[in-house]
């Protein structure tokens, strides 16, 4: 780990916890309204069939929530710290929070939007997609076709757990680390069959479920950064090293 990334969790939290632990926002990009191609042939079963869908506008955040974010909400709420807080690998201020449960990272979304006056949450899969592409259709990744062993340093990268957010690649709308570093929490209950019966506007997901949808790549994967189509999907309960959330903002009408 890079020591010059920043301070480690508890250094960070006890920082926070005598500042008041006072709400900051995350930095936002703005992500248009429009039609676009969800879905691949390419890819799994569940990523079929390729789908038109419209999504409305939406800001999502520029990175994946960190530690140091994270630490001002438990500051607050006294909410449970997740695993691995303190472990060494994850505990970087910079670093994106890992083991979080779904219900930890709709917590945090929660207090947020009380502490802010403004509505967050997590993305859809209709819109974490539509983010990742970044206004290109059909693309394998945010950046094209090329594999992701074109990445400067790919070999050499997340060794041990996930980078610090922000330091390596943008996607077209300037989201740093899409479908890489963790696994994303989505809102949407996963069903594999679902894009056969997807509403075609601002789709939310089947109504019920077992296990919540997720997208992105893992630091702990043979291949460390995902496609745009990929799916992913684990009980909401789950609290594991390679899994955090990045948050999306409603606009104000």
């Amino acid at each position: 780990m890079n020591a010059a990334a920043g301070a480690h969790v508890s250094d960070e939290f006890r920082i926070e916890s005598g500042a008041g632990a006072e709400v900051i926002e995350p930095r936002m990009v703005a992500v248009p309204e429009g039609w676009f191609l969800m879905g691949s042939d390419a890819g799994q079963d569940n990523e079929r069939p390729v789908h038109r869908v419209w999504v409305d506008a939406f800001e999502m955040a520029e990175c994946q929530v960190t530690n140091a974010e994270y630490g001002r909400f438990l500051a607050a709420t006294k909410h449970r710290t997740p695993l691995y807080w303190t472990d060494p690998s994850f505990s970087d201020a910079e670093q994106p929070l890992v083991a979080p449960s779904w219900f930890d990272a709709v917590a945090y979304c929660e207090w947020l939007s009380a502490g802010s006056g403004r509505r967050y949450r997590l993305p859809t899969e209709a819109e974490w997609e539509r983010a990742a592409r970044g206004g290109v259709e059909q693309k394998q990744f945010p950046w094209g076709d090329e594999p992701p062993e074109h990445l400067a340093n790919y070999s050499a990268r997340w060794r041990s757990g996930p980078e610090p957010v922000g330091r390596a690649e943008r996607s077209a709308y300037g989201l740093c680390d899409i479908g890489a570093n963790v696994h994303e929490w989505c809102a949407d209950w996963f069903a594999a069959e679902y894009y056969g019966a997807s509403l075609e506007r601002n789709p939310q997901g089947p109504a019920r479920g077992t296990r919540k949808s997720s997208r992105g790549g893992s630091w702990r994967h043979q291949i460390k950064v995902s496609r745009c189509a990929a799916r992913a999907s684990i009980p909401p309960e789950f609290q594991y090293a390679d899994y955090g959330f990045r948050v999306v903002r409603d606009v104000r009408k």
